[in-house]
């Protein structure tokens, strides 16, 4: 199967029906916020600053989906994901169900009236390749009347009483920083004020713990856990299609070194792909480096394959939500071990819905 490229605009096809599984997996796991036994189960361990519940969903949930001959398969939940600005445009959208406005529309709808005067922030701000969506970020709530302005943490002043950049009062953080427990120094400011209630963070710590780190796919998989928690059918729903994921401190190192071609080892903590292993390409010497109290092991589910120009790329979908709202849809093709974009032909792709096929057209 190939990809189609249309002007600089790679596409990529998803059956219209695994769409709607993505969805559905998308909504199960959010409402797992709100189910008693899972916040039982998890809040002994949430740092303070996951303690805070804010009013609000995250913003831009990334569901990341591999597609399979059996459907689409969760394979990452990204706390603040990327992507939808791309070669100077917001990626255009497939027509489905679901919405009814442009995208720009969805995407202002998700942040309140309230917030007035907003900071944009991230690590070395200008240097982010991500940069020029976060300044279209900006231009789409400027154009509502909103004051935006993009900085680093270390730009912002104050602490609990309030938080000020260059002298103006911020109401709220559109934070694209992947310290999401707002741990480090820089984070020190934003951290005492976002405890304290007054600033609103988006997305947020809570959102992050509960269902963003990559040990709660380990939870969906603990036994007696979510059937406790969730009716058979759901559970059922969401285990088919999240792949077996365990914690790799609960089984004996020779265990998995025995086993590794069925699995990819990924550090709980860690941002998107970063220090994710497929189990088949490790030496037994970087094995045993690896710290397997902060390491999860998720089945092998590789992501699907589409031609550009006569060449092999990997391709996989992401789905953006706002709490049980779907924003968007996206592609991504790449080829290498992690899902990166330096090779020619490579980056982010136009979703197309069809009622069948998938991927290539």
């Amino acid at each position: 199967m190939g990809a189609d490229v249309a002007g600089d605009a790679l596409r990529l096809a998803l059956p219209r029906s695994a769409a709607e599984r993505m969805l559905e997996a998308a909504r199960l796991i959010f409402a797992l916020k709100r189910n008693p036994v899972w916040l039982a189960h998890l809040e002994p361990m949430l740092p303070a600053a996951a303690r805070v519940t804010p009013d609000q969903p995250s913003l831009l949930m990334g569901y990341d989906f591999h597609l399979t001959d059996d459907g689409p398969r969760l394979i990452e939940i990204n706390n603040n994901a990327g992507g939808l600005f791309q070669r100077g445009e917001w990626l255009p959208q497939p027509t489905w169900r679901v919405w009814h406005e442009p995208l720009e529309a969805r995407l202002r709808a998700m942040f309140p009236p309230s917030w007035r005067r907003l900071a944009i922030v991230d690590a070395a701000i200008t240097e982010q390749p991500m940069y020029p969506e976060m300044a279209a970020y900006a231009r789409l709530l400027e154009a509502e009347g909103r004051t935006v302005r993009l900085c680093t943490p270390e730009e912002i002043e104050g602490g609990a009483e309030g938080l000020f950049l260059h002298g103006m009062r911020i109401d709220a953080i559109y934070n694209r920083h992947t310290d999401f427990y707002l741990e480090s120094p820089e984070m020190a400011a934003i951290r005492a004020a976002f405890t304290a209630g007054t600033v609103a963070l988006n997305p947020h710590p809570r959102s992050y713990a509960l269902i963003g780190d990559k040990g709660r796919l380990a939870d969906i998989w603990l036994p007696g856990l979510l059937e406790e928690a969730l009716p058979a059918a759901e559970v059922a729903a969401i285990r088919a299609l999240v792949p077996p994921t365990l914690r790799m401190r609960d089984r004996d190192p020779d265990w998995w070194w025995r086993r590794r071609k069925q699995w990819v080892f990924k550090p709980t903590a860690r941002h998107g792909g970063k220090g994710v292993m497929r189990g088949g390409d490790i030496s037994r010497a970087r094995f045993a480096r690896l710290d397997l109290d902060d390491m999860v092991a998720q089945q092998l589910v590789p992501p699907g394959r589409v031609e550009v120009d006569g060449v092999s790329f990997k391709a996989d979908f992401r789905l953006y939500m706002h709490g049980a709202t779907p924003i968007a849809l996206a592609g991504r093709i790449w080829r290498g071990a992690v899902t990166n974009f330096r090779h020619p032909g490579s980056g982010w792709a136009v979703v197309e819905l069809t009622e069948q096929g998938g991927q290539g057209r």
